[in-house]
């Protein structure tokens, strides 16, 4: 009996580097190096004597045989998913409920399309948001009033766990006529005489405040807040002052020169976002599955973040 080369891993590598569109995305997506990626699609190569998908095109353009394994991949991937969570669910209970605190504003963009997921592949948890704002969210989990945070920082002192999810850039947010739009990037004292638009939150939970601001002891001249990021940028687009916002929250509005973006400082601002909770929640199999399908959908669909 001749025993198969094909592994589950061959099938996820295909199917990331397909829906990534590259050898450095996918090794990303799947916590891998870029050269281990390579050695398993040249093992297989190698192995069948046949090329997967043609090295120069961007993206990749799989080959007859590279399309017939991916075939295979959609195929398998799904049932052994499936399986996988019928005996998490055999081993652990059907019943669950998995409350969600945020902590920034922004988050429901790419919050909601994961619940959406989530939901198909685990239709008996109980999925919510806990409404409001809450400036202490990790107070709610431990509370037992949530399952989840989702906090832009880990913080050392709290009895939680951290599974992280994405870093991203901070971009600040400019008038496409305004005067700062013609500087390469922006530093702490081009807010020092400016109006800034921020969500209305405590300044410790703004990345733009509590990273660049406060170091450089500059406080900007005017403030203002709003609750919409759409309204925010519409007061941008009119001159009323600057914002700073992550980049994939904004990007369709610079696809359509709606405002104009710049980096802070020379390297640039850069945010993190975890989800936090108990350690007996971390136990439950859903909540694993939670955290991949966010990373997966996250990187997907969000450009320019980074896995953590």
């Amino acid at each position: 009996m001749t025993v198969s080369l094909l592994e589950i891993r061959h099938f996820r590598t295909l199917a990331a580097l397909r829906d990534t569109g590259s050898l450095v995305r996918a090794a990303q997506l799947l916590n891998l190096t870029q050269s281990a990626l390579s050695h398993q699609i040249k093992l297989l190569e190698d192995h069948f004597g046949l090329a997967l998908f043609e090295r120069k095109s961007v993206p990749p353009r799989f080959s007859a045989a590279g399309l017939r394994l991916l075939e295979l991949a959609d195929r398998t991937l799904p049932l052994i998913g499936e399986a996988e969570r019928d005996l998490a669910r055999l081993s652990s209970g059907r019943a669950g409920q998995l409350r969600i605190v945020v902590e920034c504003h922004t988050c429901f963009d790419w919050l909601m399309p994961a619940m959406d997921a989530f939901r198909l592949r685990w239709p008996e948890i109980e999925l919510d948001i806990v409404s409001g704002f809450h400036p202490d969210p990790i107070a709610l989990v431990m509370q037992d009033r949530a399952e989840v945070a989702i906090v832009s920082e880990q913080d050392a002192d709290e009895t939680v766990d951290y599974h992280p999810l994405f870093r991203f850039e901070i971009m600040a947010l400019l008038a496409n006529d305004h005067p700062l739009a013609a500087k390469p990037f922006l530093t702490a004292r081009h807010f020092a005489d400016q109006t800034l638009i921020t969500y209305p939150v405590p300044d410790d939970m703004l990345d733009i405040v509590r990273q660049v601001l406060e170091p450089a002891g500059v406080a900007p001249a005017h403030r203002r807040t709003t609750e919409l990021t759409v309204a925010m940028l519409q007061l941008v687009a009119s001159g009323r002052g600057v914002a700073a916002l992550p980049l994939w929250a904004v990007q369709g509005y610079l696809d359509r020169g709606y405002v104009t973006a710049r980096p802070v400082g020379k390297k640039g601002l850069t945010g993190e976002l975890h989800m936090a909770c108990t350690a007996a929640t971390s136990h439950h199999a859903w909540l694993g599955d939670f955290v991949q399908i966010t990373r997966e959908t996250c990187f997907k669909s969000l450009p320019g973040i980074e896995l953590l």
